[in-house]
């Protein structure tokens, strides 16, 4: 079996290791969602990941409702990842750029005080991180057959752009509760069109929107990310397995780079039961590396790689706080503890100060 330090070929990417850094959000770009220049340093700092998975990305204003997060949706946006990527490169790394669209999660106060949209009228549980502090999230409202062309074209626009700016590839976001995850589930999708009922309906605009996408970049240059257990930000299925191995079959069929699933574990961050995982019935029909994340540390990556459910396991909190972490791993290093107070912080405290091993 291969080890978390044997390289992998994901799609076009040739990585020199099987530790992707998961995709983390850190609040440090402009209020109008231009990334800064500090951004290039943190990403550099983590370029011996396999691959890293930028942090959440907007592809247009109304999907993006998170303060400070970065987008891809205009010149200025795109013009300012470039060092970022350049810097990657530079330090001999490989990076995707994650694309976002929030759905029912994006607060008005985003928009302009239009409502946010969803697959069907329904409401976000708790409160939305504005810039003016916690807000009751609102109803969205459905979005409607004629505008989801415009919606996917603005995925390709950002697969566009993020080409333009240096990243070596996409990955589209579909799960953690956003817009794509909003219509795959049927707690949250009660269309009554060809984009709901039945699984096949629900799974259409993840496939519609991936193939454009794979259109645009290449499908060795497009990975998908899901989220096949529990609830996440109220979102919830009634039967996970009808709708996510279907779904994660036509992305097998598009041909696709790679597909990572968010599955914590017993002790993880929804203490889920290992018997609710989807991942081997996913593995029984993805074709592709199939990657999992969410609360693995050295011994339990290795092992799902040497049960061969996994090719490669993806790495949040750890690479936050350690920009060494492979490096760490092989020498049994001890980790840096993350600062969750600074997760979102707007300066280089508890971003770019974690050191490296000596």
């Amino acid at each position: 079996m291969p080890s978390l330090f044997d390289p992998i070929q994901l799609g076009a990417i040739a990585a020199p290791n099987r530790m992707l850094m998961a995709p983390l959000t850190r609040g440090r770009s402009s209020r109008d969602h231009v990334p800064s220049e500090m951004m290039a340093t943190y990403y550099a700092q983590r370029a011996s990941a396999g691959l890293i998975i930028s942090e959440a990305t907007g592809i247009s204003q109304q999907g993006l409702g998170f303060p400070y997060a970065p987008g891809l949706w205009t010149d200025a946006q795109t013009e300012a990842w470039k060092p970022v990527t350049e810097a990657v490169h530079r330090a001999g790394g490989r990076i995707f750029a994650q694309l976002w669209h929030m759905g029912r999660v994006v607060h008005p106060s985003f928009m302009g005080g239009e409502r946010p949209v969803s697959a069907s009228a329904t409401t976000a549980p708790a409160y939305a991180h504005t810039y003016d502090g916690k807000q009751p999230y609102v109803e969205a409202r459905a979005l409607r057959l004629d505008e989801l062309p415009a919606l996917i074209g603005d995925y390709v626009r950002a697969a566009r752009n993020a080409r333009s700016a240096g990243f070596d590839g996409v990955q589209v976001h579909a799960a953690n509760g956003y817009l794509i995850d909003q219509f795959l589930r049927d707690g949250t999708n009660f269309r009554d069109d060809d984009y709901g009922g039945g699984p096949e309906n629900r799974i259409r605009l993840l496939r519609e929107v991936t193939e454009a996408v794979a259109g645009e970049v290449g499908a060795d240059r497009t990975a998908v990310r899901l989220s096949p257990n529990g609830d996440t930000q109220g979102v919830i299925d009634s039967d996970p397995a009808s709708v996510f191995v279907p779904a994660a079959a036509a992305l097998s069929k598009i041909g696709i780079a790679f597909l990572e699933l968010r599955e914590p574990g017993p002790d993880g961050s929804f203490g889920r039961t290992e018997q609710a995982k989807q991942s081997p019935a996913i593995r029984r029909v993805f074709d592709g590396p199939l990657v999992v994340n969410s609360d693995y540390r050295a011994d339990d990556a290795q092992a799902v790689l040497d049960s061969g459910v996994a090719n490669a396991v993806s790495f949040g909190r750890t690479f936050l706080a350690n920009p060494d972490l492979p490096a760490r791993f092989e020498r049994g290093l001890p980790l840096n503890p993350d600062v969750m107070a600074t997760w979102y912080g707007r300066g280089p405290e508890g971003y770019t100060d974690y050191p490296a091993a000596s």
